[in-house]
C-alpha cells in the first residue's frame, strides 16, 4: 500500500466455541495470562502481537482466524485495497480507545482486517 504504510500483522482473532477451554490452551501456548479477560473477549499480548479469542465468532461471520494488518492510515489503506479488488465486509469503525478497524473480503473469499491505532 502506498498511501498507508503497512506495519505488519500484529493482531489475530480466533473464533472459539468454548472460551474457558481456549483460554487455557492459549495461555499455555503463549506462556502468559490474558491481558483482557471478559465473557465476550479474551486478549493476550505477546511481544508486539495481540492474540484475541472471540466466543461465538461464527455468528459474527468469523469462521477462521482473522489477521489484522496494522496501518498508519486506515481510510487510505481501505481505498487502495478495494481499488485492487477487495470488497468491504465491515466498514471502518471505532472499537474503543480510538482503535479503528475494517474488514474486507479478497477475491477468493478470505477475510482481511485493517487496524489503525490513534
Amino acid at each position: 500500500m502506498s498511501g498507508s504504510a503497512t506495519l505488519g500483522i500484529k493482531t489475530v482473532l480466533h473464533p472459539v466455541s468454548d472460551l474457558a477451554a481456549a483460554k487455557a490452551v492459549y495461555a499455555a501456548l503463549l506462556g502468559v495470562p490474558p491481558q483482557t479477560d471478559s465473557p465476550y473477549y479474551v486478549g493476550f499480548e505477546v511481544g508486539d502481537q495481540h492474540i484475541g479469542l472471540v466466543p461465538d465468532g461464527g455468528s459474527q461471520g468469523l469462521t477462521a482466524p482473522l489477521a489484522y494488518w496494522h496501518v498508519t492510515d486506515i481510510e487510505a489503506g481501505l481505498a487502495e485495497v478495494t481499488a485492487a479488488g477487495a470488497v468491504v465486509k465491515e466498514p471502518v469503525h471505532d472499537v474503543g480507545g480510538g482503535r479503528l478497524v475494517a474488514t474486507l473480503v479478497d477475491p477468493d473469499g478470505n477475510l482481511l482486517g485493517l487496524l489503525q491505532d490513534r
